[in-house]
């Protein structure tokens, strides 16, 4: 083997990995910017957060900051998260033009708008959760209290509560992802999962009532929509079966 050939061999790898680094780079950067042009605003932005919240309060009640350093850091840890979250669409780019290389040809055309899906179930589970379950939560939460006490909610508190809830709804709106991903990878059929009706129904209304109040209403609005999803991608899992191509390689 020549001096030449043996040089050649660490070469993919080496650029495997400085193309890694390279997006994981611009993914961070992305970050950093959107974080840079949102801090400005970011009590603007922990304002309208915690306004599903503060419009139920009683009269002259307020939120309140029980650490020095709170009314500096909760807005800032507020602002850094949902930079992250605007740049989730970007982030996934980048890791999918990683991979994409080295996929074949129908392995893209499915997970294009496989991809494209997850993210938009994922924003629409977490405006679900803040226009429809935040103020049946909060209108429960401070409607039970003991007569005489004043809610004054802790602004960090209430932070890592919604920031939650946020991601356990925009996770659980990915259950047809789930699905689908199940029946195309092999690890079980269409048909099953309709077999398992049953406890996939007892098992969302369990995970709503977990994350929920003590209430049927705010349950069934967690687990109704968790079923209905499971359907779809049951539904979409039938389609996949049917479309079984030949592999071919992504740069034929």
């Amino acid at each position: 083997m020549s001096e030449a050939e043996t040089n050649d061999q660490p070469l993919p790898l080496v650029a495997h990995l400085t193309e890694l680094r390279d997006r994981l780079l611009r993914a961070l950067l992305s970050v950093l910017v959107i974080f840079i042009c949102l801090f400005p605003f970011a009590n603007e932005i922990y304002a309208f957060v915690s306004e599903p919240l503060r419009e139920l309060l009683p009269p002259g009640a307020t939120m309140i900051a029980t650490e020095v350093a709170s009314p500096f850091l909760t807005p800032f840890k507020l602002t850094l998260v949902a930079a992250i979250f605007i740049a989730i669409p970007y982030i996934l780019y980048q890791a999918w033009s990683f991979v994409a290389p080295g996929m074949y040809r129908h392995e893209k055309r499915f997970a294009i708008p496989l991809l494209g899906s997850s993210i938009a179930l994922f924003y629409l589970g977490a405006a679900f959760a803040y226009f429809v379950v935040f103020p049946l939560i909060f209108a429960f939460f401070t409607s039970v209290g003991p007569e005489g006490i004043t809610m004054m909610t802790d602004i960090n508190s209430y932070l890592n509560f919604v920031l939650k809830l946020f991601f356990a709804f925009g996770i659980a709106f990915e259950i047809p992802i789930a699905a689908v991903l199940m029946i195309w990878a092999g690890v079980t059929t269409a048909d099953n999962l309709a077999k398992k009706r049953p406890y996939i129904i007892v098992g969302c209304f369990v995970f709503g009532m977990l994350l929920t109040p003590p209430d049927i209403i705010s349950q069934s609005l967690l687990a109704i929509p968790m079923w209905i999803l499971f359907e779809f991608g049951v539904f979409f899992g039938r389609f996949l079966e049917k479309d079984d191509p030949e592999p071919e390689n992504g740069s034929a």
